[in-house]
């Protein structure tokens, strides 16, 4: 799936000879004192919003999302694919449509959600450790004595639960 980032221009709709332009989220013809450029197509103001929070884009900001035929705002877009839509494992992109695990603000597919040492896949219900940015299933934890060397003086997260 391919994503966009755009950009949410308002430009003033001008007077005579101006052509009428037709909404890219209602169809409807834009006759509004003001109108919304984004993503390569013409809005009414009212019409671009997040596809999950529904807030008007033109009013939080001038960046919006497009992936998987939705329009997001930042914070829904990286609530749903994390900060560069793509796995903290294997950097591959993640589908709109894919389940998704997650660990400390990290995004997972479901199959690279696993252990790194047994490489068993961690379920809901399954308790892991994170540490350094690495998942640990419970029976794998690393002792006091290589977490020391793992670390290297940063603090281990507390054990967690996949919700």
């Amino acid at each position: 799936m391919s994503e966009l980032k755009g950009m949410v221009n308002s430009q003033a709709v001008g007077g005579a000879g101006c052509t009428s332009r037709a909404c890219a989220g209602c169809g409807g013809r834009i006759s509004d004192r003001f109108l919304l450029f984004s993503m390569e197509r013409y809005w009414h103001t009212r019409c671009l919003k997040c596809s999950c929070c529904q807030a008007q884009l033109g009013d939080i900001g001038t960046t919006c999302y497009s992936k998987g035929g939705m329009i997001l705002c930042r914070s829904d877009y990286i609530r749903l694919f994390g900060h560069t839509g793509a796995c903290s494992a294997c950097g591959q992109s993640i589908p709109p449509s894919e389940m998704v695990m997650r660990a400390q603000g990290n995004v997972y597919h479901l199959k690279c959600f696993s252990c790194a040492t047994c490489r068993n896949r961690l379920v809901p219900g399954d308790r892991f450790h994170y540490v350094n940015g690495t998942i640990f299933c419970e029976h794998d934890r690393p002792s006091a004595t290589l977490l020391s060397a793992h670390l290297q003086g940063n603090p281990m997260l507390p054990d967690q639960k996949v919700c």
